[in-house]
């Protein structure tokens, strides 16, 4: 890569081309597939801006024509990738009650589409809170402006031709190793359950170390102040929850540590991620006013016909098209809660349930919409709080439900309205994913001096792409695996879809009045007292070092085998920079590394997706398997070995690049 981050932004070029918005729906249909696998797996998904941004330089570099402002179009519609995704952190749930058996595709489909839209244009006012007039980092944003400019300096060729290496090097070792994971000669974890010393009725734990490069790479990306975050939050899970809450318990260690934490322990991380994002919600209050009333000035300027007096780069989809959009999006929203409504046995109070569901919708929608804007800014669209603004969006829904419409309908439909609560979160998630990333892609935007209507408008087409492609994906990892805890899945090969699993939990148990509020509250107050470490931190430092309460709320309630692994990458990503620092080119060589663990998320992701098709066509659980059962402790071993070791090597590749 160049020696230095360029001072300079290339000339921006044509924005929009055809070109530009294909090759950005077919990275958006391929990134979108792998993060749906990885999502279900770890409850993750991951930022695809960057690599979009590496893979489209590579490709159009010796097109006529080519410019940065074409390639931050193609990274733009790939982001949703990334983020419209994420609705299978709330959508599989209606699977697990056993309300649906598969994904209707035209409502799915519907669905994701109208909440991605949506997320689009409550985006567009606060981008003047959140953006143009914000302190926040946006921390991929601005890694993918970098990452633009260095591409289309004057040396761009090998600063593209490095990054697209270390991207395709990363996922071929990714899917390779997962492939010989699948042929079980590697085991795909390390794990060990035990009671605490003393006696059998002492509490139990365990640990759980998988061996997956995705997750290592999301450790790095989430760096080490993050990953520390989620080994608290795993600490206070394992070596205090589980072992509390399994003392006296009869039955085997991993057996009753899995069922402590899966069945109470997870309430307690719900806790946690909740205050998180009521506190980003109390922080928001001031420049969220601010952006509407900019976006509202700014409109006045165009009535009065003076549109051309706003500079290029401050010009907005019209505030009063958004308005009209967003009327014309609650239109089927409300067609849709009708038909579920009906089709669910619910239409002695179907007209309570559309206008409470498009109102919920409406003001629900924007206020997730600023506190994962301000989280994306603050700590990156990857650890924003998606999760945890889905807690609070599904125990607001389920709440006005058991407290204003369960008591005029027969105790019979108890499962129709938890069903229904999932769809209207999912609606409203949908809508939370896309403003998570959006302002990641504005505020690159904004450093490449792009024009934010074209990127709105590009994003709109990337949120309708991966709509189409979501609900197939989903029916064929059902299929394949199925989902923990849904009617009829093998635990042993189904997807955790852990948040999916907690947020139809929380329906349940709020609406049939069994939630354990005491463990809700416990983790209020954990979550309470990790803003006070974090802001003392955070002050005492000058802001090196702090503790996220919602990292520690996920370290909470994912599971141990995403957790750890999270950790582990967290720390060799903190080695690797401080080894890159001495580098000749510090960012440089950090930028590889961040290139390289985008692609092992990536590779590893779409040999899952590849897998998942084997098996339902084969209808062999294991279809690649070339040993047994009895190979499993060499397995072990052999796996460990060689996570470490590939590892290890894959980092000293990077370094030696830049030596």
């Amino acid at each position: 890569m160049s020696t230095s981050s360029p001072t300079t932004t290339p000339d921006l070029g044509t924005e929009l081309t055809l070109r530009g918005i294909v090759l950005g729906i077919l990275i958006t249909l391929v990134f979108t597939a792998a993060n749906v696998y990885f999502g279900l797996k770890a409850g993750l998904t991951f930022a695809t801006s960057i690599p979009a941004a590496v893979i489209s330089m590579a490709l159009l570099r010796r097109a006529a024509g080519n410019s940065i402002g074409e390639t931050n179009i193609v990274q733009t519609i790939a982001s949703s990738a990334g983020t419209l995704s994420s609705i299978i952190f709330v959508l599989p749930g209606l699977v697990m009650i056993g309300w649906w058996t598969g994904f209707p595709y035209w409502m799915s489909t519907t669905l994701c589409a109208l909440g991605g839209v949506l997320g689009v244009m409550y985006s567009i006012p606060l981008r003047r809170a959140l953006v143009t007039n914000s302190p926040l980092p946006y921390p991929e944003g601005v890694a993918c402006a970098e990452v633009l400019k260095v591409g289309h300096a004057s040396d761009g060729g090998e600063s593209s031709r490095q990054g697209l290496t270390a991207i395709v090097t990363g996922a071929v070792v990714s899917a390779a190793f997962s492939v010989v994971v699948a042929t079980q000669v590697f085991a795909g974890n390390l794990a060990q359950y035990f009671r605490l010393p003393g006696g059998e009725k002492n509490g139990a734990t365990g640990y759980d170390l998988n061996f997956s490069f995705a997750l290592l790479a999301v450790g790095h990306l989430v760096g080490l102040w993050v990953g520390i975050a989620i080994l608290v939050g795993a600490c206070i899970a394992w070596l205090g929850g589980v072992p509390y809450l399994t003392q006296g318990v009869d039955g085997a260690a991993e057996a009753v540590a899995l069922f402590a934490w899966s069945k109470k322990v997870r309430f307690i991380g719900a806790g946690c991620i909740a205050v998180a994002a009521i506190w980003t919600l109390i922080k928001l209050a001031r420049p969220v006013v601010a952006g509407l009333h900019s976006a509202a000035m700014s409109a006045r300027v165009r009535k009065a016909g003076k549109a051309d007096t706003l500079p290029r780069n401050e010009r907005d989809i019209p505030i009063g098209t958004v308005g009209l959009i967003t009327l014309a999006c609650m239109l089927p929203i409300g067609f849709m809660l009708s038909s579920f409504a009906t089709s669910a046995g619910l239409g002695d109070q179907l007209g309570l349930l559309v206008v409470g569901g498009v109102v919920y919708v409406v003001l629900m929608s924007f206020f997730v919409a600023a506190v994962c804007g301000y989280m994306a800014g603050l700590i990156g669209s990857s650890n924003s709080p998606l999760s945890g603004v889905g807690i609070l969006v599904v125990i607001g829904v389920s709440l006005l439900l058991a407290l204003v419409v369960k008591p005029m309908l027969p105790p019979s439909t108890g499962q129709a309205l938890v069903a229904f609560a999932l769809f209207v979160t999912a609606v409203v998630f949908a809508v939370a994913t896309i403003s998570n990333d959006n302002l990641q892609d504005l505020k690159t935007g904004q450093l490449v001096d792009a024009t934010p209507w074209r990127q709105q408008v590009a994003l709109i087409i990337g949120v309708v792409a991966g709509a189409v492609v979501i609900p197939p994906v989903l029916d064929l990892l059902n299929q394949a695996y199925g989902f923990a805890g849904a009617p009829g899945a093998d635990p042993k090969k189904a997807l955790a879809a852990p948040q999916a699993a907690l947020i139809s939990a929380l329906a349940k148990g709020v609406i049939q009045g069994d939630l354990n509020w005491n463990l809700i509250g416990i983790g209020t107050l954990i979550g309470a007292a990790c803003i006070v470490v974090d802001e003392v931190l955070k002050r005492s430092t000058n802001g090196r070092a702090h503790l996220a309460p919602l990292a520690v709320g996920l370290g909470i309630y994912l599971p141990l085998n995403s957790t750890l692994t999270i950790v582990v990458g967290a720390v060799a990503g903190w080695l690797f920079e401080r080894a890159a620092a001495r580098r000749r080119d510090p960012e440089a060589t950090k930028q590889l590394g961040v290139l390289m663990a985008s692609g092992l998320i990536v590779g590893e992701s779409l040999l899952g997706v590849i897998l998942a098709a084997v098996v339902v066509f084969s209808g062999n659980g294991a279809p690649l398997a070339l040993v047994g059962d009895s190979f499993a402790t060499a397995g072990q071993v052999l796996g460990f070995l060689a996570f470490a070791g590939i590892g290890f090597g894959l980092y000293r590749w990077l370094l030696s690049k830049q030596a």
